[in-house]
């Protein structure tokens, strides 16, 4: 019979090592295309990186505050690389579409209407009206214009304004 140790009776330093071990956060394989607000939050998440590194160098050794250095370092690398491959996307005139950094209005067959605005991965924020670009929404949505119809979520939507 096996009996659970209490967590008091744990070393501090096997717990910071196991937060010490944090996997690198995942690096989409889509383009990585941004508007100007994205490639400016792209840039701000990197500098908040950069000082958090910094920040835990600084603290005293870095065993001291393993998880702290790890969690920077992890940071670090995903904006480094996301700022390395980001590919800044102008706004381009208004040709009727739907676009990346546009936004698009949709009715759905039970009455309610949606708006979103289509972006990068890293500022998609649902819960602001933001859905990223490789999104089943956008992919439906992208290339549509006002009266045309997409199937989204297996449902049928119109398209019912474009900005």
């Amino acid at each position: 019979m096996f009996r659970t140790m209490s967590v008091a009776f744990t070393r501090e330093e096997d717990l910071e090592a196991t937060a010490a071990d944090l996997a690198d956060r995942p690096i989409s394989p889509h383009p990585n295309l941004v508007t100007p607000e994205g490639l400016a939050l792209i840039e701000a998440e990197l500098a908040a990186a950069r000082a958090a590194y910094t920040a835990a160098q600084v603290k005293g050794s870095i065993e001291s505050d393993r998880t702290a250095m790890a969690r920077a370092t992890r940071d670090l690398r995903y904006w480094s690389a996301r700022r390395a491959s980001a590919q800044l996307q102008e706004p381009t005139a208004d040709d009727g579409g739907v676009r990346f950094g546009g936004s698009v209005s949709i009715e759905r067959e039970d009455g309610r209407t949606q708006t979103w605005r289509i972006v990068g991965e890293d500022e998609a924020d649902p819960a602001k009206g933001s859905v990223s670009h490789v999104s089943p929404l956008a992919r439906a949505l992208l290339g549509k214009r006002i009266g045309d119809e997409a199937v989204v979520a297996g449902q049928s939507v119109e398209i019912t304004a474009v900005g």
